[in-house]
């Protein structure tokens, strides 16, 4: 009777150590005093922090003249600015996945913590059941018939108790370790989570001085920048609606007048192409070419081939309620605050400013009589006039709603706002969308 006895303090004991580790908690911060160990404790770390920040400081060095490099051929910097906006989309991703499985995990740990705090007496109660049967000596079988009938009465009750004990201790064995397995789990993804959230900030940063280096570059081309955007400003004031802003745009600025005239020669030249057959490359082949100065295939060529700008959940579509007794013209992608926005199209900048209660606001001529309206960014990083890239970074969300409609439905994370128009009229965007996009946004 005894081995059955000690396999059950056995799973008691494990049972024990497991609660000891589930349950260990942090220990208490303790104030040192100050002695000479603690200061050289702290010389060390004062040290290490320096150590830290050269590093950080070569390493920006040797970025910037990386960057300097590419700058000197457009199409390597073109593909750079690409490949490394689509790299922080897909950590952030990976980052929004982890904490969703995060916070499923932290969910079940706390179901299990309670489930275990609730049994607690159940607990205690087998613990000290074993522990009496574990001291308790075999009675001498052939001493007296007093003590064998006693003996048989003893057995035919561990015979009847034991089982039970040991089914309950099994049982709050498996979910202690279970919770132990659980909390080594959420260990590590946490790890991951914080290794993923040091690779999209270094990315970020190469990020940041790519597109320096390429509105540089544009700078150079174009003296009178900053007054075009200014009057571009001050064109829009005078304005009251979408339409109105692109024609004016395209006709009275320059630089925008430039961008239209060139995305109607693509657009014919798109169409003569299509039309004699000759060359014609169709499907995500054709955003390979990173030199392109011109669309890769007419827009209404690009049906379920396009990127969404910005990795976040739709919460409104085309033709829906706005939010605000009207219909909505184009799609809703709430974010996470500092989400990078790509361009989901080949074209050429004709707006990139404020305009009324659409926050900060991006046009893109796509030719053929399509514009791209991207609006709700905190920043945008691209000028009037600039051609862009399928997937180029071009703006950068905030913190908050910047776009009215969104803001009086009380949305608390930014939201980004597109519309496509065909001469001037909003169009569906859904037949454009990759097909693995989906609800999800994925880079």
């Amino acid at each position: 009777m005894r081995a059955p006895i000690l396999n059950l303090l056995l799973i008691a004991n494990l049972a024990g150590a497991s609660l000891a580790q589930a349950q260990m908690a942090t220990p208490a911060p303790q104030t040192a005093a100050i002695s000479p160990d603690a200061i050289k404790q702290r010389e060390q770390e004062l040290e290490a922090a320096r150590a830290r920040q050269k590093s950080a400081e070569e390493a920006q060095a040797k970025l910037k003249a990386e960057i300097t490099a590419l700058g000197q051929d457009r199409t390597q910097l073109n593909q750079q600015l690409i490949e490394t906006a689509a790299n922080v989309r897909t950590v952030e991703t990976k980052i929004d996945e982890a904490e969703a499985r995060l916070r499923a995990l932290n969910g079940r740990e706390q179901q299990m913590r309670t489930s275990l705090d609730s049994r607690r007496a159940d607990i205690v109660e087998v613990l000290a059941a074993l522990q009496r049967a574990g001291r308790r000596t075999p009675p001498a079988l052939l001493v007296r018939p007093e003590d064998a009938l006693q003996s048989l009465r003893t057995a035919m009750l561990l015979g009847a108790v034991v089982p039970e004990l040991r089914g309950r201790a099994e049982k709050i064995a498996g979910e202690l370790g279970e919770l132990v397995a659980l909390r080594k789990t959420i260990a590590t993804e946490r790890d991951q989570l914080a290794t993923d959230r040091d690779k999209v900030r270094n990315d970020q940063t190469r990020l940041t001085a790519l597109v320096d280096e390429r509105q540089r570059q544009q700078a150079a081309r174009e003296k009178d920048l900053d007054a075009e955007n200014s009057r571009a400003i001050a064109l829009s004031r005078q304005v009251g609606d979408l339409q109105g802003l692109i024609a004016k745009m395209e006709q009275d600025l320059q630089s925008a007048a430039k961008a239209a005239e060139k995305a109607a020669e693509a657009a014919r030249q798109a169409e003569a192409k299509a039309a004699a057959n000759v060359n014609a490359k169709s499907g995500p082949g054709a955003f390979k070419d990173k030199s392109r100065t011109t669309p890769a295939m007419a827009f209404a060529s690009a049906k379920g081939l396009l990127p969404l700008p910005v990795n976040g959940n739709k919460i409104r579509d085309f033709g829906g309620s706005d939010g605000v007794g009207g219909v909505q013209k184009g799609i809703s992608l709430a974010t996470k605050p500092g989400s990078q926005v790509t361009t989901p199209c080949d074209g050429w900048v004709v707006y990139a400013g404020p305009f009324r209660s659409y926050g900060q606001l991006l046009i893109l001529n796509a030719g053929g009589g399509y514009h791209v309206l991207i609006a709700g960014m905190e920043r945008i990083s691209v000028n009037i006039g600039q051609f862009v890239l399928t997937g180029e970074p071009v703006a950068t969300m905030g913190s908050t709603s910047q776009v009215a409609s969104i803001l009086a439905t009380n949305a608390s994370q930014p939201v980004l706002y597109v519309e496509f128009r065909k001469d001037g009229t909003p169009i569906d965007p859904g037949p454009w969308w990759a097909a693995n996009e989906g609800e999800k946004v994925r880079g």
